[in-house]
């Protein structure tokens, strides 16, 4: 009679689940993972590694489904409170935003799974994958919606079931998609962040190029740890693994060989909402025209590395980040905007493909094509250096009306720690009345963007109701919070239309009506009449006008609605004790 070793069984069980491959190695390395299959495949690895790895879910998208995140740990710390109380890092890699473009979906799969079958989960660092983060775009699966693309055969759409591009919807949160990130992300709190990308444009030899955190907008602990430390690492590491890496080919003219420019990253996108909370992000693009294997490959050495970067360097990350939450919080005046200096270069080794022309089979005209039979090496100059163009001082606190939820619900679940007043009460705030901007003329992902805001701030005496929200601006939280609330910032609430209600007059006159109190509040006071004399003076035209004299009279009176064009957060500028919960 034969005896079966349950032990040795459960052992060949555990090693068929560590051998086990994905979509991608199963199709010879020409396909992308299904949504279907990586939640699959993890769910598998979770079972498998129990006690160092663990498959979570969080809240929803627009698709209905929830947010998956595969948390990794060598000693089964499942609970973001366990990595901080023993000082672990966290690395946080989001994959799919634009489904079209997969490598990082099929590269954390296989990353995971090779982690946890040779036993090299890091010491120092909890591993966070985001499997798939636009579901909805996943399961709009072609072969042609990426144009310009070199494979895989079929793959997902960048628009969500909203359609709505993800990687724009970090600030206006749109989406469920985008709600649930947040809530991840700032449970979470990753010191290190990673968004997989594939790129358009230019072609080169590179298969990797890599977009960091832009370094003049980071905090500057944050960004000398950055520049000289990680970017130096990350690309060394790289070449020797056999993926040079190069800066994001972002060309000032239609080839390379002008030179590149920086990306300046707007908290719209995944690696500028991460900035702002003291988070150091990536987006690596690898390069439409490479095999999709090659992009894989390139993709998943990159995200390897990573690892081992913030593993080996988890004390300074931890102690570069902290410095930056202490200094955001006692900072006094932030940037709201940037400008690219264009007198500053560095030069750099770039390694494209001669640039020509011939005529196009289409048109007859010339059309331009990349000489792959003449690569090159040469030097071309990189402008990335970016200089403060709008400056803000901090107020003390933000006064916001329980009215605007939304605002709260987003400050909320961004860790913004907020207080609200106790009773009714009269507060002396410093209140923004919007004096000009500009509008889309064309909606961009749903809303017809503000631009170009001046404000004219004005102090007033503003009544406070109980429940309103109290926000001191002595938080790390620091940077979300101006850069939100602050109408002139490029990716405030303001210009994404959270407040469009405000510029709307809600209440008028008719001109036979207000000529008999028009002349009662001219005859009662002299000022006005002064006022109004003056700015006759100043503009004649003003004299052809009966009821733009009535209109001029109307908005100096105190008939006139001062909420009209009034940015409703008032800011706190001056110490006054507050009855607060």
């Amino acid at each position: 009679m034969m005896r079966i070793n349950l032990s040795l069984l459960f052992v060949f069980g555990v090693l068929s689940a560590f051998g086990q491959l994905t979509p991608f190695e199963k199709s010879g390395k020409t396909a992308t993972s299904t949504y279907q299959e990586a939640i699959s495949f993890y769910t598998s690895l979770a079972k498998s590694f129990p006690k160092q790895a663990r498959l979570l879910s969080y809240g929803s998208t627009d698709f209905g489904k929830p947010l998956h995140l595969l948390v990794l740990n060598k000693n089964g710390w499942f609970e973001p409170k366990q990595s901080k109380l023993n000082n672990k890092r966290v690395f946080l890699i989001n994959n799919g935003i634009h489904p079209g473009e997969p490598e990082g979906i099929d590269a954390s799969m296989m990353l995971a799974r090779d982690l946890l079958k040779n036993g090299n989960l890091p010491e120092q660092v909890t591993i966070c994958i985001i499997p798939v983060y636009n579901i909805d775009g996943s399961f709009n699966r072609t072969g042609t919606s990426r144009a310009n693309q070199n494979g895989p055969v079929t793959y997902g759409f960048r628009g969500n079931s909203k359609n709505y591009d993800l990687n724009r919807d970090f600030i206006k949160t749109d989406s469920k998609n985008s709600a649930t990130f947040q809530q991840i992300f700032n449970t979470w709190e990753p010191e290190i962040f990673v968004d997989t990308h594939t790129s358009n444009g230019a072609d080169y030899q590179y298969t990797m190029t890599l977009i960091p955190t832009q370094k003049d907008k980071l905090n500057a602990t944050l960004a000398e740890y950055l520049t000289k430390s990680m970017l130096p690492y990350l690309y060394s590491a790289m070449k020797v693994k056999g993926f040079e890496l190069a800066p994001y080919v972002n060309s000032i003219n239609e080839t390379p060989d002008d030179g590149i420019t920086g990306f300046m990253e707007g908290p719209r996108y995944s690696t500028g909402y991460a900035a702002l909370h003291n988070t150091i992000g990536f987006m690596p693009e690898t390069h439409m025209l490479k095999p999709f294997d090659k992009r894989v490959a390139a993709t998943y050495d990159l995200l390897q590395t990573y690892v081992e970067l913030v593993n080996k360097d988890a004390k300074i990350i931890g102690e570069s980040v902290a410095k930056a939450k202490d200094q955001v919080s006692k900072q006094k005046s932030f940037v709201l905007d940037w400008k690219l200096n264009k007198d500053r270069y560095d030069e750099i080794e770039f390694k494209g493909y001669t640039a020509k022309y011939k005529p196009s089979e289409v048109s007859g005209l010339d059309r331009l094509y990349y000489d792959r039979n003449e690569p090159y090496t040469k030097t071309i100059k990189q402008w990335n250096n970016f200089e403060p163009a709008l400056t803000v001082e901090k107020p003390i606190a933000y006064v916001i009306p329980k009215a605007w939820t939304k605002v709260i619900e987003l400050l909320k679940l961004n860790n913004v720690k907020m207080q609200q007043l106790k009773s009714d009460t009269k507060l002396s705030l410093q209140m923004y009345y919007i004096a000009d901007m500009k509008t889309a003329q064309k909606p961009f992902e749903g809303h017809y963007l503000h631009s170009a805001v001046k404000v004219v701030p004005q102090m007033q005496t503003i009544n406070c109701y109980a429940g309103d929200f109290v926000v001191f601006a002595n938080q790390p939280s620091n940077r979300y919070l101006i850069e939100t609330l602050e109408p002139q910032a490029p990716d405030s609430f303001f210009n994404w239309n959270f407040f469009d209600s405000i510029l709307g007059q809600k209440e008028h006159f008719s001109s036979y009506v207000f000529e008999d109190t028009a002349a009662k509040l001219l005859q009662s006071n002299p000022s006005l009449k002064e006022k109004l004399q003056s700015e006759k003076a100043k503009n004649p035209d003003l004299n052809k006008s009966a009821y733009a004299q009535l209109e001029f009279i109307y908005k100096n009176s105190d008939y006139y609605e001062p909420t009209f064009m009034r940015y409703p957060i008032g800011r706190l500028v001056s110490d006054v004790k507050l009855d607060l919960k």
